[in-house]
């Protein structure tokens, strides 16, 4: 692994993004302090978030990550790490996905796939703060094999009848479209069966089901599609790879998700080694005890290494590489590594840590997830191990065997 030389351009659009946080954020979660520290929340977050999102997208930060010819910053992978690294280390609410920086609410490159009618219909108010999507894939029988989804999209009267049920949707309860994926040829499965489509929330047929509550403090949505009608141009891209198109920019995901990881635990050494500096137990401070020190060095050890790595692995995406075995890795290391932090954290704090006033547990909740969405840690492992050459079928000697079958 190298190490990583970070552009000045980059460098300075982290800068920017933080002078944003100080001066946009900071003062406007301010104002919900107490309530924050009584509940771990408060309750008018989604109109902020949402009032943030326009004054990002005014500064251009809601779609840096977007193509320059759509509009966007054409930032690339290293510089979303930066970014998103950056919003997540202050700790706020608002700073974090959906904010200043677009989480599945946002515009997505999933969207370039349309036509010039659709991109001004969807992508171009979603990069200006102004619509928001929800991305509908999983399933009540479709989590990590998101091949087995059922939802049918089937063509009737010019256009598509949509009939299936989606769960755990994130933002699902809120969106004006829904990045829906269907079966449309169903002896395909994913390879040319499954399609994608834009689906208004009004569209006849359309409801939002029952609402999924999570251990952390948004909650997700199950969305329903019964004789949902949709017009011949709600297609996404070319009928059958909807599914392909999905895989393409999953790459970006999983750098995000990493980059998160490194912020969040960024955010939590800082607060426990200021903790263990200031917090007196049995006549001294807490931390001069070894185990107090050996807590917040591991920490600090793990997320210097986790650090170092999702950068390399973001300069190797930017440079070209397929991002299989990168885009895993960074998301798998960081995403175990925060979880760890996260738990010395409480334990640094003890039984202060696991109130709500102090802010600590709330990210432990947080961060669990990371390790689910966006591919499992044990489908990374997976993954790689495939990089690996490692999922090769395992073939007996010839001579106890015969020959081979022809692959």
């Amino acid at each position: 692994m190298t190490v990583v030389q970070l552009p000045e351009e980059l460098v300075a659009l982290r800068e920017a993004i933080r002078t944003f946080i100080q001066r946009e954020i900071a003062p406007k979660e301010a104002q919900y302090a107490q309530e924050i520290t009584e509940t771990g929340t408060f309750a008018s977050l989604q109109e902020e978030k949402r009032a943030l999102r326009k004054r990002s997208a005014a500064e251009g930060y809601y779609s840096l990550f977007m193509p320059e010819e759509a509009g966007g910053g054409g930032v690339g992978y290293l510089g979303l790490v930066l970014c998103v690294e950056e919003c997540m280390r202050h700790g706020l609410l608002l700073a974090m996905p959906g904010g200043v920086l677009p989480s599945v609410e946002g515009p997505t490159p999933i969207l370039l796939d349309g036509t010039p009618t659709q991109q001004e219909r969807y992508l171009q108010p979603t990069m200006r703060a102004e619509r928001e999507a929800c991305f509908a894939l999983s399933e009540p029988d479709a989590g990590s094999d998101a091949t087995r989804i059922r939802t049918r999209a089937e063509r009737a009267d010019g256009g598509w009848v949509i009939n299936g049920r989606k769960h755990f949707i994130t933002h699902g309860a809120e969106a004006d479209y829904v990045i829906l994926f269907a079966v449309t040829d169903p002896g395909k499965g994913a390879r040319g069966g499954i399609s994608c489509f834009l689906v208004d929330t009004d569209a006849p047929g359309f409801e939002v089901g029952r609402r999924q509550r999570t251990m952390y403090d948004e909650h997700q949505a199950e969305l329903v599609f019964t004789d949902c009608r949709v017009g011949e141009d709600a297609l996404l891209g070319k009928e059958g790879y909807g599914f392909y198109s999905a895989m393409r920019w999953i790459n970006g995901g999983r750098v995000s998700i990493a980059a998160m990881a490194v912020g969040v635990a960024q955010h939590l050494y800082e607060r426990m080694l200021e903790y263990a500096k200031v917090r007196e137990a049995f006549g001294r401070r807490i931390g001069a005890n070894q185990y107090v020190q050996g807590m917040v060095v591991d920490t600090l050890a793990e997320l210097t290494q986790a650090r170092l790595l999702v950068y390399d692995l973001a300069a190797r995406l930017d440079a070209g590489a397929d991002g299989r075995q990168e885009a895993a890795m960074a998301k798998y290391v960081a995403t175990e590594m925060v979880g760890r932090v996260a738990d010395r954290a409480i334990q640094v704090f003890g039984g202060n840590g696991y109130m709500t006033e102090m802010g600590v547990e709330r990210w432990a909740r947080f961060v669990r997830a990371m390790r689910l969405y966006e591919g499992t840690s044990e489908i990374l492992k997976t993954n790689i191990a495939r990089t690996l050459g490692l999922d090769e079928p395992t073939r007996a000697p010839a001579a106890a065997a015969g020959p081979a079958p022809t692959p």
